[in-house]
Order: structure tokens, then C-alpha cells, then sequence
């Protein structure tokens, strides 16, 4: 505001100015919000994802990019193991905790039911999920990236996917 005028700012005043290109372009894509999960008690680490792909083969597999700085990503490799959990519609603000962008007092396993797995911590409510074993993790741009094999999954219900598109949770069954 300057004197008795207030400036309105055509683009978000607190958007990156260097924008990259590239970026934009990973946010147009989207991605489903899935939650991976390892360890158990007081050595349990969660991490959201939305850079996940389930690969076919005589073997299943799931690739995901994780933080190379998150604890969840240092646990898993300690674990050797992990869950995966689809998020829906309503479960943002456990997105957002695990993500790190979201308060949670006592952390970010206090805001739901968790069934313990030899994988790792499980949502007790979820229908969509796989019980995972490490296969080889890499550096991979700025990321790390995971290669699990399948051990069991359950496909369940899916009226209400979860999904990150530009910067916001969107749930594309509606």
C-alpha cells in the first residue's frame, strides 16, 4: 500500500518468480495421493507421495520418488520394508501432515487408526494398499528413488481417489 493506494498484484505474491517450465509441467500432471508407511512404535516414518507408479511383470513393483532428507526415506531403508496407501477424498489433512505442511501434536500417526503389518504401519479404514519389500534405492534428480516389490495388496472400494493436480487435492470422481 502506498499512501492511500493499495496495489493488487496480477500474479501470486508469494509464487516462485523463477518458475520453471518443467516444473508447471509435473503439476498439470497430477498424481493419485498415496501414503507410504514404515516401522513400527516409536520408530514408525510416513511419508506422502504423489510421484508413484505400480509397474506390471511376473513380479509387481512400485517406483516412488521420496525426499531424500525425509525420515521415512532413511527408516525404509533401514526397514526394508513399507506400506502404501491410496488416499481419498477427506483424508487431505493427513496428506498435508505427512507431507510436513500440517501441524499434527504428537505426530502425524495420532490422526488416524493404524493396524501394525510386518511392512509397516497400515490405515486401519483403508481399502486400497499394498504391503511392500525394498529392492534398490537410488539417487535420482533430487529425489530418491524406491523400487519396491509387491508382497500383497488389496484393491477395494475407490468411490473417492485422492489426486494432486496444480498445487491442489482434488478427487476426480466428481
Amino acid at each position: 500500500m502506498t499512501g492511500d493506494r493499495m496495489t493488487i498484484h496480477a500474479e501470486h505474491p508469494f509464487m516462485d518468480p523463477d518458475r520453471e517450465a518443467a516444473r508447471q509441467l509435473r503439476g498439470r500432471l497430477g498424481g493419485r495421493v498415496t501414503l507410504l508407511t514404515t516401522g513400527e512404535g516409536r520408530r514408525r516414518a510416513g511419508l506422502t507421495v504423489s510421484s508413484l507408479l505400480v509397474v506390471d511383470g511376473p513380479q509387481w513393483r512400485t517406483l516412488a520418488l521420496a525426499d531424500p532428507d525425509a525420515d521415512f526415506t532413511d527408516r525404509v531403508e533401514e526397514t526394508g520394508r513399507a506400506v502404501v496407501h491410496f488416499l481419498d477424498d477427506g483424508q487431505q489433512y493427513l496428506a498435508d501432515a505427512f507431507a510436513g505442511r500440517a501441524p499434527a501434536p504428537g505426530g502425524p500417526f495420532t490422526l488416524a487408526t493404524w493396524t501394525q503389518t510386518a511392512a509397516g504401519p497400515r490405515l486401519s479404514d483403508s481399502q486400497n494398499w499394498a504391503e511392500l519389500t525394498l529392492e534398490s534405492a537410488d539417487d535420482l534428480g533430487w529425489s530418491r528413488q524406491l523400487v519396491f516389490t509387491v508382497d500383497h495388496a488389496t484393491a477395494g472400494e475407490d468411490e473417492s481417489p485422492l489426486h494432486h493436480i496444480r498445487g491442489r487435492y482434488r478427487n476426480i470422481s466428481k
